[in-house]
């Protein structure tokens, strides 16, 4: 069986049809809601020298000494060097916070015994672009946004931008409509309250989220949502996108290589035989790999991924994550958070541009936070507290660690940043 399971991974896929009958089939999960799974990207700095970027060696290091983490995260290491926790799905998002928060310490105590710490900003603020991490995928990937309309955007993607995934069940089938719906009109509003990177290359960009501008400089066919006209069927949806957006990368099944593709060719004109790459047709591992190398806000992964949200610092991101998850876990607050957000559904720029500046996103983010804080338990209160007040007062993370650049200078706030994660919690 395990034999037949892999020939058939391996035989070339019939044309575009049966690709879209394969994702659709298999993009969610009908599965009860509870579980939450967080990722969190930190940029790695030296406090003494902020400018610097931390090679390959010193940071992979540092993880191979690490001891055994209490809530078993993975560790790995960005192109650009930022250190990432991926942590195992956790029984609500209660038991998520605590399971990374624990994490998070004994990774920052062993950065810190190396002198290094990790600074959580939806963008590196001093650092231009440069890839440090080797691996033939990311070597591939930097190949292609050189070769592309996107180069200086992929290059900043790559090594400049940081961001908090949440990962949640896809929910049972009935709803998976409104579900990614939802998932997706929650995206401006979201930005907005978590923006937190308005510097980039040692500049301030006049965007609150950097990040999110750098993501939308992006090729929409790779970057943008993915949902529909009518977001009825999710499985078509992202079979549809899946299909137009451009092949970026090419395995080549006896070698552990992978080649750029440097023009355009849609997946569906690879899948029926109107382009060759490799001299051959894609197989279902081909398509699976293709669906890693898209890069949409809500990522249909048989659970959703939520990948619009900045990395933000300690004082928030416990609740940004607890918010974002009642939202969309939550059946009252769901309803709440639909009618809130309507308005400003379809505004990612904005968002991110001026964030809660605007109105409109100011009063959907205070609806939303509102309705949050209300299920919010006891040990996240003073979390849950600071978002409420900042949000309230139409700020953003980002808006503190601008005060402190118009006070310190850029290069000294990073180095606070760097050694007040070296203290921990």
């Amino acid at each position: 069986m395990a034999f037949a399971a892999v020939s058939a991974a391996q035989a070339e896929m019939a044309d575009s049809s049966a690709a879209a009958q394969y994702i659709a089939d298999t993009c969610l999960l009908d599965a009860p809601l509870g579980s939450v799974g967080l990722e969190m990207e930190g940029h790695c700095h030296d406090p003494a020298d902020p400018y610097r970027r931390p090679g390959w060696d010193e940071i992979t290091d540092v993880i191979d000494d690490l001891p055994a983490l209490p809530s078993g995260s993975a560790v790995t290491v960005e192109p650009g060097g930022a250190v990432e926790l991926s942590g195992p799905p956790a029984d609500g998002p209660v038991a998520a916070i605590d399971a990374m928060n624990r994490d998070q310490a004994v990774l920052r105590s062993a950065f810190a015994d190396a002198g290094l710490g990790l600074v959580f900003l939806g963008a590196d603020p001093l650092r231009p672009p440069k890839r440090i991490n080797p691996g033939a995928r990311y070597d591939a990937m930097e190949r292609f946004f050189a070769a592309s309309r996107s180069g200086e955007a992929g290059a900043a993607m790559m090594t400049s931008t940081a961001s908090i995934q949440v990962n949640l069940d896809a929910g049972p089938r009935d709803g998976w409509a409104a579900r990614v719906r939802l998932a997706h009109a929650l995206g401006p509003t979201m930005i907005a309250i978590a923006a937190n990177s308005p510097v980039l290359g040692g500049e301030f960009t006049g965007w609150v989220s950097t990040r999110q501008r750098v993501w939308g400089d992006m090729d929409s066919a790779r970057c943008g949502p993915i949902l529909g006209a009518s977001g009825d069927d999710p499985g078509t949806d992202w079979a549809r996108y899946a299909l137009k957006a451009p092949v970026m990368l090419v395995r080549h099944p006896d070698a552990a290589e992978l080649t750029a593709v440097t023009r355009w060719v849609p997946f569906a004109d690879w899948v029926d035989g109107r382009v060759l790459l490799g001299d051959r047709r894609p197989t279902v591992a081909d398509l699976e790999y293709h669906l890693t190398t898209l890069f949409p806000p809500v990522r249909p992964r048989r659970w959703l991924e939520i990948r619009y949200l900045d990395s933000v610092p300690d004082a928030f991101w416990p609740a940004v994550v607890f918010t974002l998850v009642a939202l969309l876990d939550d059946p009252a607050a769901a309803d709440a958070a639909a009618e809130a957000v309507e308005p400003v559904a379809t505004t990612w720029d904005t968002a991110a541009r001026v964030g809660l500046r605007d109105r409109r996103l100011y009063e959907a983010a205070n609806a939303c936070v509102a309705v949050a804080a209300e299920k919010a338990p006891a040990g996240l209160s003073d979390s849950m507290q600071r978002l409420v007040r900042s949000v309230e007062q139409g700020r953003c993370p980002g808006d503190d660690f601008s005060d402190q650049v118009i006070e310190h200078g850029i290069a000294a706030t990073v180095s606070e940043a760097a050694r007040c994660s070296q203290g921990g919690l």
